[in-house]
């Protein structure tokens, strides 16, 4: 594999024309490819002056420079992430799929998005950053924005939103193929305002029940890179957005066989017999209710002699006809069930005490049937186990008990899980389509870094649908970005960069997935195999932030300017290196 890395010098050259010499000074880089060893020219200095050159030449070959010093650095940007995270976007094609060819419009999305991954803001905070007086990068310059007007950025957005359609469907043809697996997820963002018909009050994931939402559904393939993105209504029940993911699928990506995995919110019994069953070429991966489970035990289906030997076992259910149920036993989980419910149970039975001390109290007693029960439901369902209590209410007296038996019954199905497809074992095995609905949790943790951790979708600052919509799609394009960085960083993240390794040693599916020896010896000491300290992805973006372009004027000549990048450190080559881009 080549190496990217090399010294940066000046090389000089000579030629005669009629009895004239001509001299060409040349910023090259050197490098080795292999048994080759490689010129790169960065740039052409012979039209600066002759005492400059040679002042370059020797502060890259490391000689101190000189006391009083040949030029004047009138500014710095932070360069190191934005050449990061622009260099792995141009590498990925992202600007081609955006538009074919160079514009104005692509410019300032492109600079939205490696915005958005280095210093999410507001769009006006962002025009702001970008602009030549104000900048707080070297963002706007590398893409040579100039004069940026407080509304060109909206106009961007605008103009994204009308080829969304275009770029998930080219983002498809490169990421999605016939018999693929898809993972689709669905989550909500809050918003403060009230101008969007977006914009409507349902379960909030975010715990704002005051606040009116959006709602988002994320399609990513089977290694969790994100490929389409699609915004609802705030109310929209999660199964009701499915429909039109199979449609987009299907129909504009041009996937005809496909296997949807979904969470046991999202791919319904309803859903899967009005939408998927008897579809040709459509197949689903997902799992079962509690209720469901509940179900299956109380017929026979599901036994505690299935877990014998392993933790995992196939049954078949006339409630389920031509689908496989793969039942699974994670024995920590049922112990971390356990020990929840029974600080539940506690917390619960704390303050339902509180009520009973209330009917026994000397002086002005809780009395009324309709009083007391009014109090006792305001706490008891608060931790969602009211149904393991049995409540006596009287006019002048209260007292409540745990319902044993039905505890003993739910704790009987402790850390069970069942796994239900429509795929055939001999396409995929149990374990495998285990390991396939665990994947869902990449969903995750795309919906985590675009909503709160790297990419912050909300606060959302927009008023019209299509440019929430757009906002969004913008953020999903940040997580594409994002998402092919850190596969090539894992090795100085704290990412487990060795997880295949660590699957080949997981004796069970159905336990937890272990961290693999290298990415504990990480975590342990704090420093890579090569002895770097080791980052997250945010900390590394601001340790790359570090690497500044400076704009420098020559003392001695004020009209003459250049540009000069610091050296980068260790880790930041290092970054460089892993990535295949040029600081």
């Amino acid at each position: 594999m080549p190496s990217r890395s090399g010294a940066v010098h000046v090389a000089t050259t000579k030629r005669t024309y009629k009895g004239r010499v001509y001299e060409t000074h040349l910023l090259r880089r050197t490098y080795r490819d292999g048994d080759q060893v490689k010129h790169q020219t960065l740039g052409n200095l012979s039209h600066l002056p002759p005492d400059l050159i040679e002042t370059i030449r020797r502060r890259l070959r490391g000689d101190a420079p000189e006391a009083s010093g040949p030029w004047e650095i009138l500014r710095s940007f932070p360069h190191g992430h934005v050449a990061a995270v622009l260099g792995t976007l141009k590498a990925l094609g992202l600007d081609s799929l955006l538009a074919s060819r160079p514009c104005r419009e692509r410019s300032l999305v492109v600079a939205m998005i490696v915005a958005r991954i280095i210093q999410p803001a507001s769009k006006l905070a962002t025009t702001r950053a970008l602009r030549e007086e104000t900048a707080t990068t070297s963002l706007g310059r590398e893409l040579a924005l100039g004069t940026i007007d407080d509304e060109e950025l909206f106009e961007a957005l605008d103009w994204l939103f009308q080829r969304q359609t275009r770029i998930e469907t080219k983002l498809a043809k490169t990421h999605l193929s016939d018999g693929t697996l898809v993972l689709y997820d669905v989550t909500s963002s809050y918003y403060t305002g009230r101008r969007s018909t977006l914009l409507q009050f349902g379960y909030s994931r975010d715990g704002k029940r005051g606040s009116p939402q959006i709602v988002y559904g994320l399609l990513c393939n089977a290694e969790g890179c994100p490929v389409a993105i699609e915004v609802f209504a705030g109310n929209t029940a999660d199964p009701k957005t499915l429909g039109p993911q199979i449609a987009k699928v299907r129909k504009r990506f041009g996937v005809h066989r496909v296997v949807f995995v979904g969470d046991r919110g999202m791919l319904t019994s309803r859903r899967i017999d009005d939408e998927l069953r008897d579809v040709e070429g459509l197949d689903w991966i997902s799992a079962l209710r509690a209720d469901s489970i509940k179900l299956l035990a109380s017929q026979g289906v599901i036994q505690p002699s299935l877990f014998d030997q392993r933790d995992l076992a196939e049954v078949v259910s006339p409630d389920y006809p031509g689908e496989r149920l793969i039942v699974c036993r994670n024995p920590l989980l049922a112990v971390e069930r356990a020990r929840k419910r029974s600080e539940l149970l506690a917390a619960t039975e704390k303050d339902l005490e509180k009520i009973a001390a209330a009917t026994r109290r000397t002086q002005n007693p809780l009395r009324g049937e309709a009083q007391i029960g009014l109090r006792t439901g305001r706490v008891v369902n608060r931790y969602k186990v009211s149904k393991h209590f049995e409540l006596m209410i009287r006019n002048d007296d209260f007292s409540y008990r745990r319902n044993e038996a039905h505890i003993a019954e739910e704790s009987a199905l402790d850390g069970i899980y069942v796994i239900r497809t429509s795929v055939s074992e001999g396409t995929l095995a149990s374990e495998d389509t285990v390991r396939t609905y665990k994947d869902l949790s990449k969903v995750e943790r795309a919906f985590r870094s675009i909503k709160t951790v790297d990419l912050k979708v909300r606060p959302i600052f927009h008023w019209l649908d299509d440019r929430i919509r757009a906002h969004v799609f913008l953020c999903m394009l940040a997580y594409y970005v994002e998402w092919h960085m850190r596969r090539k960083l894992a090795p100085i993240l704290f990412d487990d960069h060795e997880r295949a390794e660590a699957e080949a040693s997981r004796g069970s599916i159905v336990s937890r997935a272990p961290r693999s020896e290298a990415a504990q010896a990480k975590d342990a000491t704090r420093r890579t195999e090569d002895d770097l300290p080791v980052h997250s992805f945010r900390t590394l973006l601001a340790d790359l932030g570090t690497l500044a372009k400076n704009q420098v004027r020559l003392a001695n000549s004020p009209g003459t300017e250049l540009e000069l990048t610091t050296q980068p450190t260790p880790l930041q080559r290092r970054t460089f290196d892993l990535l295949g881009v040029a600081p």
